[in-house]
């Protein structure tokens, strides 16, 4: 009878649920390895995502360095969770970006699937939200959607949380990692959204338009300067927000390099890239908000932003491109305010 109970016991620590609070939860999840090649995978997840509540707003082809991958990303959102946010400030909507990424990963150029994890996003950004756990539950629900409609794509289908890794607590009250903390300022996500511009509550539908100029008219450079900036994503959530998802080749290219760079142990001659698991941290944000007071166009210091999604590539990563992000954000600011 004891021993019956100790193993018991030992099962429930093993298959805890996910409210312990010290679980660690990936900014990331992968969903899928699958048995098709990408172009067959890429088909069959966008006629899944067809036959899904989910609403498909964009799709991009990631720049991968030297093309030694393929990788895709789709912008989504779920129409049930954006109403169950609907009572929050228009300025916690990047809570409600759902990002699908397909991409070959190894020596076999295998095709995965993941997703930036709609539950780790809500800790973060509703963790001060009278309604945080009816929240967090309808992101769960975003989630469980999420692997449901993968679950189409002929392969194995997963449920692996992917680095980098937090605790709950860590990211409710998230200001950064270790160090680096300082590097972000010891910002938290709201003191993290900078303002670019601002004008009165009644300019709302002319700031929208005006960025989506501004946005349009620059050049977009190479890989090797930030000049210029492509919309991919816009998303005009509710009468209060708007959400602009950008990309140029200079962010993809460091991403992906970076990231690849700081994980030697896992490059393989075949896929000298792994930092390619990363993609669905694109597109970066940028909001354009009605806060009752005044309208304000918004984006995140990117040093905040990219410890999120890229710790896992070490500290030495961030001090050894400590400029990296000053670039991207500068280039974000001079090219909404190029026709201001």
């Amino acid at each position: 009878m004891k021993n019956g109970v100790v193993v018991t016991l030992l099962a429930l620590v093993l298959f805890a649920p996910a409210t312990f609070a010290d679980e660690r939860i990936g900014i990331f999840e992968t969903v899928l390895e699958s048995s098709l090649s990408f172009s067959e995978t890429d088909e069959a997840l966008q006629r899944a995502m067809a036959d899904s509540d989910l609403q498909l707003h964009a799709s991009h082809v990631v720049r991968v360095p030297n093309e030694r991958h393929q990788a895709k990303i789709y912008v989504l959102t779920a129409p049930a969770f954006v109403a169950a946010a609907a009572a929050e400030s228009p300025r916690t909507i990047s809570a409600q970006i759902l990002r699908i990424a397909v991409f070959t990963a190894g020596a076999e150029q295998k095709t995965f699937v993941n997703m930036a994890n709609p539950v780790a996003h809500a800790m973060v950004y509703y963790a001060d939200s009278s309604n945080y756990a009816a929240l967090r539950a309808a992101a769960s629900d975003v989630a469980g959607q999420i692997r449901q409609l993968v679950k189409k794509v002929p392969g194995n289908s997963l449920s692996v949380q992917a680095p980098p890794l937090r605790t709950e607590k860590h990211y409710r009250k998230y200001k950064g990692d270790g160090p680096a903390r300082m590097m972000a300022k010891f910002r938290t996500w709201e003191k993290s959204q900078l303002p670019i511009t601002m004008g009165t509550a009644d300019t709302f539908d002319g700031m929208v338009e005006h960025v989506a100029a501004a946005l349009a008219s620059g050049t977009i450079a190479g890989a090797e300067e930030v000049d210029g900036w492509e919309v991919i994503a816009r998303i005009h959530l509710r009468d209060d927000a708007v959400y602009f998802g950008l990309t140029n080749p200079f962010i993809e290219d460091k991403m992906i390099r970076i990231n690849s760079q700081f994980r030697s142990d896992v490059i393989e001659g075949a896929a000298p890239f792994p930092g390619v698991d990363h993609v669905a941290a694109l597109p970066t944000d940028l909001l354009v908000v009605d806060d009752g007071y005044e309208t304000l166009v918004l984006h995140y210091g990117q040093m905040w932003r990219m410890q999120l999604y890229f710790w896992d590539s070490g500290y030495r990563a961030f001090t050894a491109n400590v400029n990296v992000p000053n670039k991207i954000a500068n280039s974000i600011e001079a090219a909404v305010t190029a026709q201001r």
